[in-house]
């Protein structure tokens, strides 16, 4: 998959508090540098479980964690066949984790940068001296000529550290060979040192509270633009004012921004009947905490009609957002105001579609509803430094690494988060697994359609997804 541009490149990193900054000036007065991270760049803060992850990974593979107590850590998504996601600390990528499906695992992807925060205890390989400059300088592969020594527990395909013999790190790279058939070897490659691109990297402690601190001026403006926008639509729109609220963190952000800007207003809750237990909890703590009252709709009845009809939603057939949420919304919408004007917390970072809508606009479906998305140029990362600033009381299910908060049957979902799901939620997914293998059985399908997710594809259609939501 090919990274694509969704909007501006905006993360900085402040040297001096240690933090990324979404603008040339940190708060503080200091200048910052620019981050190169991977298209589309919607970078969002490592919550515990994220840093517990990472570090969980990299210890068993390398020996050592990778993340220090006491640092900020921002991770990045990228295009991959299913997840990937790049760290970063000290103002550079740091290196990545990636889920492979097939083997249900997560591998470490170490960049050189890395070192700086870790010395590995396995999976490294000694390099004559002089190697170095070619493999630091060049990529050039680690050749058995060149090889003084390989730890034990080096196998081929493995992601290891290339080191000189004083113990500083060359390179990394993917081995070629097994420990024990490199140690034989007089020719050949033993590692393919991966070509990345060297960043300045420094690192040292700072806190989310500081990261806010050296983003106040960025998030001051943002607002103010934010609020004036939904003054200058509600002021020329007569229905009833509204905010889409889905339980997740865009929709909480603008909700926050619509309180500001005109007071209270109902929110609407498109209710799929699939939705975390803990986002049923927070659409009413939200509603609670602010006073406000909330209009559902309910789509599950309407998923299983479109089930029986179509068999499970996929990420080409995705007939499930029309059925179950858009539909419904228009029904509620229609009984309960007519017709409304909704906020909605879309934003331009989370899909080409979403950069190429317009600000203002109507849905095909939900003809009855104006949309209009407040936050449509912020990233991730706004929102996120948004929300810590007003203490605000966003879904803990991100928390729980969930990035995206939606149905927890959602086909668009990576392989990743579905297995995580799987573990988390037995009793939900038993009965979607149960549904799965009655369709398979009925239909003459493989084991590893349901066993290896295979349902998420759909096979000889083209892609009918009918919406982005």
């Amino acid at each position: 998959m090919r990274p694509s541009f969704l909007g501006k490149m905006l993360l900085h990193w402040c040297d001096t508090c240690h933090a990324p900054v979404l603008s040339e000036t940190c708060a503080c007065g200091a200048v910052t540098r620019k981050v190169q991270v991977t298209p589309p760049g919607d970078i969002r803060p490592a919550f515990p479980a994220d840093v517990a992850l990472i570090n969980r990974i990299y210890s068993a593979h390398f020996g050592a964690p990778l993340i220090p107590e006491g640092h900020v850590v921002l991770l990045n998504k990228v295009p991959d066949t299913d997840r990937m996601e790049e760290i970063v600390m000290g103002g550079a990528v740091v290196g990545a984790i990636r889920y492979t499906p097939s083997g249900r695992t997560w591998e470490p992807l170490p960049r050189p940068e890395s070192a700086l925060y870790l010395t590995p205890l396995l999976r490294f390989v000694v390099v004559d001296p002089g190697a170095v400059a070619s493999i630091r300088d060049e990529g050039a592969s680690v050749l058995a000529p060149g090889l003084i020594s390989i730890h034990p527990s080096v196998r081929s395909a493995d992601e290891v550290f290339i080191l000189d013999p004083e113990g500083r790190v060359a390179g990394v790279g993917r081995a070629r060979a097994d420990a024990t058939d490199a140690a034989s070897m007089t020719r050949g490659q033993v590692v393919r040192t991966r070509k990345n691109a060297r960043s300045t990297c420094i690192p040292g402690p700072s806190t989310w509270d500081a990261v806010v601190r050296a983003n106040a001026k960025v998030l001051e403006e943002a607002e103010a633009e934010a609020i004036s926008f939904i003054r200058n639509v509600s002021s020329n729109y007569t229905g009833k004012a509204t905010v889409s609220y889905s339980g997740g963190k865009d929709s909480l952000a603008t909700l926050i921004l619509v309180l500001k800007a005109i007071g209270n207003v109902p929110l609407l809750f498109a209710d799929t009947g699939f939705e975390f237990p803990e986002t049923y909890q927070n659409v009413s703590d939200v509603a609670a905490l602010y006073g406000l009252p909330v209009v559902r709709s309910d789509g599950k009845s309407r998923f299983w009609e479109g089930y029986d009809r179509h068999g499970p939603p996929a990420v080409n057939h995705r007939w499930c957002c029309s059925a179950c949420k858009l539909l419904p919304l228009r029904e509620a919408i229609g009984a309960t105001w007519g017709d409304c004007l909704s906020f909605i917390g879309q934003r331009r970072y989370e899909s080409f579609k979403r950069k190429e809508s317009s600000r203002v606009f109507r849905n095909g479906i939900v003809t009855n509803q104006t949309s209009a998305a407040p936050i449509q140029n912020w990233t991730a990362l706004h929102v996120w430094l948004y929300l810590f600033r007003e203490d605000a009381p966003f879904n803990p299910l991100y928390a729980k690494r969930l990035d995206r908060i939606g149905c927890y049957l959602c086909p668009s979902s990576d392989v990743a988060v579905l297995e995580d799901i799987k573990k988390r939620y037995p009793d939900l997914w038993d009965m979607w697994e149960l549904k799965l293998r009655t369709w398979r059985d009925d239909h003459g399908l493989p084991a590893a359609w349901v066993d290896d997710m295979k349902w998420r594809m759909r096979e000889g259609v083209a892609d009918e997804t009918d919406s982005d939501c």
